[in-house]
């Protein structure tokens, strides 16, 4: 049974999927027998670009999924042997009325993800999935579906208080909807070191997450262009040509 881990934050512009396409490629580089599957579930596509996928021209997405059209394993995109892809566009922003709107259709609106993977998820080692920067019925689905979620986290002026909010939302919706849901770790995203008000803001959220027994990666991830440079320019994440790259370090402490 694969272990499934989504990234969960609120607000768009932190590095969120930035950081689940490399923790998945840097486990693919790590481990290349074990079998990913990535989930893009954001209407951007910003996961499936970042692996070179043209999200104009794919037939299927994981929209035909949510809308019981199509099967997981019919969608996917093979990038490798072991590493695979379910791409999105923006026909997932217009989910939440499709489904929400024909509840006699979907009588389980947060479960559909989850009863998807079931379907597949022995052939898997590890599923990521990719969220939309809201805390609405397509994060509720990822939510639902996995065992482990990651919280990247700005700190900047108000991103304390969202973080606190995130993780809020996060312990009350595995409580009323999935228990085997935890946090794996939180992290300080476009971290620039030169600037007092990071290292306040980073001191903050380790001191909340201290007090309230929630596991913040001592690793790092600061703010730099070479992330979005590597997707421009070779299609592909950081991390397949940076050897040292901080995401590295960051899977280890995920795991």
């Amino acid at each position: 049974m694969a272990k499934v881990f989504s990234i969960v934050m609120n607000k768009g512009g932190v590095g969120k999927t930035t950081a689940i396409a490399n923790l998945a490629a840097a486990l693919h580089i790590q481990e290349p027998d074990a079998k990913i599957l990535m989930i893009d579930s954001d209407g951007q596509g910003n996961l499936s670009l970042s692996f070179g996928v043209n999200i104009q021209t794919v037939e299927h997405t994981i929209y035909d999924v949510f809308v019981g059209k199509r099967m997981l394993d019919d969608i996917k995109i093979d990038l490798d042997e072991n590493l695979h892809i379910v791409p999105a566009n923006e026909d997932m922003n217009t989910i939440d009325f499709a489904i929400l709107t024909n509840l006699d259709l979907y009588p389980r609106p947060l479960f559909i993800l989850k009863e998807a993977i079931q379907n597949m998820d022995e052939h898997y080692d590890y599923i990521f999935i990719d969220t939309p920067p809201s805390l609405g019925l397509v994060t509720g689905n990822a939510l639902a579906a996995s065992n482990k979620v990651v919280v990247p986290f700005q700190p900047e002026l108000f991103g304390v208080q969202g973080l606190i909010n995130v993780l809020f939302t996060v312990e009350q919706f595995a409580e009323k909807n999935n228990p085997e849901l935890s946090v794996a770790a939180v992290f300080g995203s476009m971290v620039d070191n030169r600037t007092g008000l990071h290292g306040e803001m980073m001191q903050q959220a380790r001191r909340y997450c201290a007090t309230n027994d929630i596991y913040m990666a001592e690793t790092v991830i600061t703010r730099t262009i070479k992330y979005a440079n590597a997707v421009a320019r070779k299609e592909k994440p950081a991390v397949y040509t940076d050897k040292s790259n901080p995401y590295f370090d960051l899977l280890k402490e995920v795991l």
